[in-house]
């Protein structure tokens, strides 16, 4: 049975939580779930300690076409480059374009060929194509199922084509491969796909990474050919190109290993200096996880040196060293975390059953366990971490809410539900991207919504909707309630790396400067825990409260929505927050000095409200 609270409420707005028999118990079994999390963290953070190599690669074809413009051999400025840092480079799959560059073969459109040799039967709408390197067609055409027709021209055999083969795949360039790898380079070799290559990836050569082209893998739609392509990818790990889905990825590296690769296009790259560009590359590579920074350069070689000297010590200030990665696998214990579920059930439990309204609470666990379980396709270990994600901050402010000294409560329940959350949510696909949070809005908006119903009073509900239905409602409400909509909407669509709304360059100047010294702070955090301490001390009066007390669950949110970031390491989400909670607690301790100081000062000048007339 419930128990009604011994004493009245702090504030008259905010309710006493109630108390059952089965408070200790779900506080113990929260307890000792989190033993297994605790253990996972560990496994966790030193699995991610041994990952602290990265390779530089730059792009092969534009750093030949720098050297072209610059009036040097490409393996000349690579030589250049690799004294800043660069150990790596991408080199695409041939084309028969880039065989007819390189003046293996000779292309001519039938239309061209038509007109300048008349009368000789060629069909303007074919393509004709003929060695110029003995043996180079040859070699080329038992690789498609388009096959070519022999005819004599000009004294010359050629193949006429009934399609423009010149952006066929032709296998890759072994010569150039063989030098880079002679020289000690790391190849990332990336392949295109073609419906028109009979043997895919067949003649992949011999290098420790593939970056696949477009906008799928060969074979996600064809499970045959997907199991031909697996085999065939041998000991390659393929590159996870991040912001760039890849379809059949995860069929690819199923029960394999990946990598992730980091990438800027050209089109944004133009609009960055390098110094900016820079920043981002160490700020993959230390709190994204990003193995392979794939680079380019710039338009002149001083722009690109500025930008690969700023990469290398940026990232060795951080202690991230260059060299070969080797990828490997994140597998935690299936056994820890099945026992780690029972955390967040038993804080979901207590949040129900902590409610004024006990009854309306367990509704809404059960509510929340259901959403829980449907964003995530009825798949338990995700669910149960976007349980520990939505109920953990909201559990400390219904549990304990009458004293400023209770944000520590609440902090202290929103810390140990990152551990859950990490425990059930990280694991190889998630950690690599390939499987993200689902939920990451409604870790943001849920415990809201979780503390705002708690605060419906231990009294009959149609009391309490019939007076919030019969208060009057002056023009300051109007403001401050608009206030309060506009600043949550601006928190929930400023959620994420990508939203729809943009930030100022000064914003952005002010964040690199940041990250650039230290693991920077989210905003959510640094501007709600001092909202939340100014609700909890009860210095404001009124309404105010509550609204104070639900912005400031905003911060408690943030610290679980941080760590479902799960390709970011464990011990930089742990450093961001901790940097939030240390400065939101100063803040927050100076917001409550400085507004009792002003209500004191402005109600200690006398009488200033005008007096009510006496009616007669």
């Amino acid at each position: 049975m419930t128990q009604p609270p011994a004493k009245p409420a702090v504030h008259p707005l905010l309710p006493l939580p109630s108390r059952t028999p089965l408070t200790r118990l779900l506080l113990g079994i929260i307890v000792l779930a989190l033993i297994p999390a605790l253990i996972l963290a560990v496994t966790r953070i030193s699995f991610e300690a041994k990952q602290k190599t990265v390779a530089m690669i730059l792009d092969y074809p534009a750093v030949s076409g720098q050297a072209n413009v610059t009036g040097q051999a490409p393996f000349d400025l690579l030589a250049h480059y690799r004294t800043l840092g660069v150990n790596g480079v991408a080199v695409y799959e041939d084309t028969i374009s880039s065989r007819v560059t390189r003046g293996d073969i000779y292309l001519k459109a039938g239309s061209e060929l038509a007109a300048d040799n008349p009368g000789l039967g060629i069909n303007p709408n074919w393509t004709y194509t003929r060695d110029l390197k003995p043996g180079a067609l040859e070699a080329l055409v038992p690789r498609y199922t388009i096959k070519p027709v022999n005819v004599t021209l000009l004294g010359h055999r050629w193949l006429a084509w009934p399609i423009n083969p010149a952006f066929l795949p032709a296998g890759p360039n072994l010569p150039l491969l063989g030098e880079l790898k002679k020289l000690g380079y790391i190849v990332v070799y990336r392949p295109f796909d073609s419906t028109s290559v009979i043997s895919p990836g067949a003649d992949w050569p011999d290098v420790p990474f593939i970056a696949f082209t477009g906008a799928a893998i060969t074979g996600s739609e064809d499970p045959l050919l997907m199991a031909q392509m697996r085999e065939r990818l041998g000991h390659r790990v393929p590159a996870f190109i991040e912001s760039t889905p890849q379809r059949g990825f995860s069929k690819l590296i199923a029960g394999g290993q990946a990598v992730r690769l980091f990438s800027i296009s050209t089109r944004w790259q133009s609009t960055l200096t390098p110094d900016a560009l820079s920043s981002k590359y160490v700020l993959a590579a230390r709190e994204r996880s990003h193995k392979l920074l794939y680079l380019r350069p710039f338009r002149t070689v001083a722009d690109t040196d500025l930008l690969l000297s700023d990469v290398k010590s940026g990232l060795s200030k951080w202690g991230i060293g260059v060299g070969l990665p080797k990828p490997a696998a994140y597998e935690p214990n299936r056994v820890l975390r099945w026992l780690c579920v029972l955390g967040p059930l038993a804080a979901l439990a207590l949040l129900g059953l902590s409610y004024p309204l006990s009854r309306l609470g367990l509704g809404v666990a059960l509510m929340a366990l259901l959403v829980c379980l449907g964003m995530n396709g009825l798949s338990p270990l995700p669910s149960f971490a976007l349980m520990a994600a939505i109920s953990f901050p909201a559990l400390g402010l219904v549990f304990r809410r009458g004293h400023l000294n209770d944000w520590y409560v609440a902090t202290a329940f929103s810390l140990i539900g990152v551990m859950f959350v990490s425990a059930l949510g990280a694991s190889r696909d998630s950690m690599l991207g390939l499987d993200p949070f689902k939920g990451v809005g409604l870790t943001l908006a849920a415990p809201i919504l979780l503390v705002a119903l708690s605060l419906i009073p231990r009294q009959d509900v149609r009391t309490t909707l019939y007076r919030l239905y019969a208060r009057p409602i002056s023009l300051g409400d109007v403001m401050i309630i608009a206030a309060a909509l506009a600043v949550f909407a601006l928190v929930f669509l400023r959620r994420g790396n990508a939203t729809g709304l943009g930030v100022s360059d000064t914003e952005t100047q002010v964040r690199q400067a940041i990250q650039d010294s230290t693991v920077r702070p989210r905003f959510k955090e640094v501007a709600g825990h001092p909202l939340l301490m100014l609700g909890l001390s009860g210095a404001v009066p009124g309404y105010v409260t509550p609204l104070l007390l639900l912005g400031g669950v905003i911060g408690q949110a943030s610290i679980l929505n941080t760590f479902t970031h799960f390709h970011t390491p464990l011990l930089i989400s742990l450093q961001r927050v901790l940097t939030g909670l240390a400065l939101g607690a100063v803040l927050g301790y100076l917001l409550v000095f400085a507004v009792r100081w002003l209500l004191r000062l402005w109600q200690g000048r006398g009488e200033w409200l005008p007096q009510e007339p006496k009616q007669a």
